[in-house]
């Protein structure tokens, strides 16, 4: 990967390290033209705005990253969450079954499905 298409997103990644939440999501907005199809800056602003408490924002970014790499259990992770915050169950209990798919001894996923189901 060349130097130039790595360093935005390293910004973005510096920016977040700092707190500079706000204009780190501003810079990523400016430039995700570029990076529609990049599992990795998806994520990144997906986690901006979850950190911003932002979690209707978040989601779509966590599913697009999903998309691009579907085995990414921390992206999946973080979609849970975001579900559960905007109070929708049956979407993290999807989640979590992801996750378990994936890696069938994912510890917070298996006690995060088993409370939702009670």
């Amino acid at each position: 990967m060349p130097f130039s298409r790595a360093y935005p997103k390293r910004r973005l990644r510096k920016m977040i390290q700092r707190g500079e939440y706000t204009e780190a999501l501003e810079f990523g907005r400016s430039i995700e033209e570029r990076y529609t199809e990049d599992h990795d800056f998806l994520f990144i602003m997906g986690s901006i705005y979850y950190i911003l408490e932002e979690p209707a924002r978040a989601l779509p970014y966590f599913e697009r990253a999903i998309t691009f790499q579907h085995d990414d259990i921390e992206a999946l992770m973080l979609k849970t969450n975001a579900h559960l915050a905007l109070k929708q169950a049956q979407e993290a209990v999807l989640c979590c079954m992801q996750i378990l798919k994936i890696d069938p001894k994912h510890e917070e996923a298996r006690a995060l499905l088993a409370q939702l189901s009670e």
